[in-house]
């Protein structure tokens, strides 16, 4: 019985990484950049790692608009850490860089921030639209 109960305690601490990154999994519109504009990122399994697509662009007052960047990946490699925390890498088209990420997901808000060796960013709030 022991052997029973240990075994699904460990299966349950093994899972529940996997349990943490389904709450990412979504629409999340993103902190608006230097420029003003923000996004729509669609956030979905890639393989044991998530990843997020931008999927429309907004200009600093809001509308839709155009940008090479759709269809982009804009989060990939990313895995749970536990506690809503997760990393990965990030991409920020304001600044054509990539990022090791750290978000922090926290009820429909997500902190997201980045660094590129020494020099950290934060990219801001995003916020659940699904």
């Amino acid at each position: 019985m022991k052997q029973f109960l240990l075994g699904v305690i460990l299966a349950l601490g093994v899972a529940a990484p996997g349990f943490a990154a389904e709450d990412l999994i979504g629409d999340w519109r993103t902190a608006k950049d230097d420029n003003g504009n923000s996004g729509l990122v669609r956030v979905t399994t890639c393989g044991n790692t998530l990843c997020g697509t931008l999927i429309k662009a907004f200009d600093a007052s809001g509308a839709e608009m155009q940008s090479d960047n759709i269809g982009r990946k804009i989060i990939w490699d990313t895995v749970a850490q536990g506690g809503g925390r997760f990393k990965g890498r990030l991409y920020s088209p304001d600044r054509d860089k990539e990022y090791r990420s750290k978000l922090v997901l926290t009820g429909n808000s997500l902190s997201v921030s980045g660094c590129v060796l020494v020099a950290c960013r934060e990219g801001g709030v995003w916020t659940r639209a699904d």
